[in-house]
């Protein structure tokens, strides 16, 4: 275990298994739909490279950048820094988050895309963390649910960091709190 971890809460073995269990309830839910699948930067990426090795359906991928967060701590103010370039009317999308937390970047990326006339919108997130939330959202598909803990690893970050892990740990107050 790295020196800035205080625990391991998914092994990448694990992280394995969520993506090959999310591919399988995936790909019996999109057979005939053809779906987007919506990576949120940066953090999904690692997760969504994963995941669709274990969707067995034809599907296209675009990202989008949204952000609410600021170190550890979410500023509640939601900014779209990327926007996809996929057009969404009348097309099946499927959000890819790597965390569900306070649920506010999320809300605002469903909400402009219904806006933009998506027939339909779900999620699928390898981590929940239902004690941040700020709002509710449905979570279709999720891959674990986690205490109120900073994670890191797999695409999850501090500052831009550790998002290269290949597991999913807790960061060490230590790190932080400098």
């Amino acid at each position: 275990m790295d020196s800035f971890v205080e625990e391991i809460l998914l092994s990448n073995k694990e992280i394995v298994e969520v993506c090959e269990r999310l591919g399988e309830q995936i790909t019996a839910d999109y057979r005939d739909k053809k779906p987007i699948l919506v990576g949120l930067l940066k953090g999904s990426i690692p997760f969504l490279a994963e995941l669709m090795k274990h969707i067995k359906c034809d599907l296209e991928v675009d990202f989008m950048q949204a952000s609410s967060y600021v170190g550890v701590k979410s500023s509640g103010a939601v900014m779209v820094l990327k926007d996809m370039i996929t057009p969404v009317v009348g097309r099946h999308l499927l959000i890819v988050e790597d965390i569900v937390d306070t649920g506010l970047t999320l809300q605002e990326v469903m909400n402009l895309l219904s806006d933009r006339g998506a027939a339909s919108i779900e999620v699928v997130t390898l981590l929940d963390k239902p004690e941040g939330r700020k709002v509710e959202v449905d979570l279709k598909y999720v891959g674990r649910r986690i205490p109120n803990k900073f994670v890191i690893g797999f695409g999850l970050d501090y500052n831009e960091l550790y998002r290269n892990l290949d597991y999913i740990g807790v960061l060490k107050a230590s790190v932080y709190k400098k």
